[in-house]
């Protein structure tokens, strides 16, 4: 049988210490995730709703079917953010993992 050796990071990567599992870093990295993606989704929602005002000004029709898109784009992006956190909530349901919960802040 092979031996396997364990490094002990936390040694030489302090914030090492405050993540004792594997699941939990998992959590940090998919809840941080979720908020960026929210994020993001939110302002492309307002710079394509801007420019939809901008290019109904200027009447200029491709402006106007580009920041379409670009809402649709931002309203559809929402939506899988939206739909994937409660994925997570029902598995974090049916399973009753911990590390789940703690991701979404319960």
């Amino acid at each position: 049988m092979h031996q396997v050796f364990a490094v002990n990071i936390s040694s030489v990567f302090e914030p090492a210490k405050t993540f004792n599992t594997f699941g939990s870093i998992v959590s940090v990295v998919v809840k941080n995730a979720f908020v960026l993606a929210g994020i993001i989704s939110f302002v492309l929602l307002i710079f394509g709703g801007f420019a939809y005002i901008v290019s109904a000004g200027s009447s200029d029709a491709k402006q106007m079917e580009q920041a379409k898109k670009s809402i649709t784009g931002a309203v559809t992006g929402l939506i899988i953010v939206v739909t994937s956190v409660l994925i997570v909530q029902v598995i974090a349901i049916v399973t009753g993992s911990d590390v789940l919960k703690q991701m979404i802040g319960k």
